[in-house]
């Protein structure tokens, strides 16, 4: 089982990683730039591909181009409604040259655009065009990180069925780089006091605007340098980090403001999609539960294959 769930070392790849994310950042920022803002900032993210992350279509014009991350052939490619595309490699190098690379390319498209070049959460950020810096590209590294992704994304959406309420998409926040669902009860939550590094405050009350409970994965950051798994509720209602859930391994975080279960508990889980199914259903049922949610209104069973939900 731990073949099919691929090993994360934090530490060996977080210079790849750190590439990684400022590279969709800079994809994610073409998108928030042209794109309707959509409740909760849900036309911001990426989306897990059977190749990598891509934006889906992005509007532009009368027409659509999307651009997608591709770990198996690691490349860039942007590709548009007139049937022209471009490719760009993805290597070891700066991001100053990518960020070039990637206006000058979808300047040949015909596209248009100007972009923040500030990056967002995250720590001492330089500017897109003046960051000089050489980064390393490990692609080995890349192709367990998406391989990761595909049997998370797996597990979320199964988990995202059993919900009739308001729920997110599964989708890849560059801010972040986190993978993460949310399921909402229905009622406004108090304004979110903001604050959060590299975030306008208006973005996250916008977010916030309701309660939730979310879910999501990270592959690791200095501040907690190795995989993990994550949920929590806002707001938070009292007792919520007292709960009991599942599996053992998992655990209340008082500095994180949530629960945690490390990646390698589930790699090595003897059923890691049943641990993983475990920790998603039991803390949101924490949140739910302690917060008064209206669960006989939103629960359902998991969907299945080819059966509709029965009414």
């Amino acid at each position: 089982m731990t073949q099919n769930w691929p090993e994360l070392d934090w530490s060996a790849w977080r210079g790849t990683a750190v590439h990684l994310q400022l590279m969709t950042q800079i994809v994610g920022k073409v998108r928030i730039a042209l794109t309707p803002w959509l409740n909760h900032g849900w036309h911001v993210p990426l989306y897990v591909t059977p190749r990598g992350l891509g934006s889906s279509p992005i509007p532009f014009g009368s027409g659509t181009f999307e651009i997608d991350f591709d770990f198996q052939t690691h490349t860039l490619r942007l590709a548009c409604t007139t049937g022209e595309s471009r490719t760009l490699p993805l290597c070891e190098g700066t991001i100053a040259d990518f960020y070039a690379a990637v206006m000058a390319a979808l300047a040949e498209l015909g596209v248009s655009v100007k972009i923040v070049t500030l990056p967002n959460e995250m720590p001492d950020p330089v500017r897109f065009p003046d960051d000089h810096a050489v980064r390393p590209y490990d692609r080995a590294a890349v192709e367990a990180f998406h391989a990761a992704l595909v049997r998370i994304d797996h597990v979320f959406k199964h988990f995202r069925t059993a919900f009739l309420g308001k729920c997110s998409p599964v989708h890849f926040f560059w801010g972040s780089f986190d993978l993460a669902v949310t399921r909402f009860s229905g009622r406004r939550a108090p304004l979110h006091p903001g604050g959060v590094p590299g975030l306008p405050d208006a973005v996250t009350r916008e977010a916030y605007s309701h309660e939730v409970s979310s879910a999501g994965f990270w592959p690791g950051s200095d501040a907690y340098p190795r995989p993990a798994f994550y949920s929590y509720a806002y707001p938070a209602p009292a007792g919520f980090g007292d709960t009991a859930v599942q599996p053992e391994a998992a655990r209340f975080d008082p500095a994180l403001g949530e629960f945690v279960l490390d990646y390698d508990a589930v790699r090595t889980a003897a059923d890691p999609e049943a641990a993983l199914m475990a920790f998603l259903q039991s803390t949101y049922e924490a949140a739910a539960d302690l917060a008064a949610w209206d669960r006989p209104a939103l629960d359902c069973g998991l969907g299945v294959a080819g059966k509709p939900r029965r009414v």
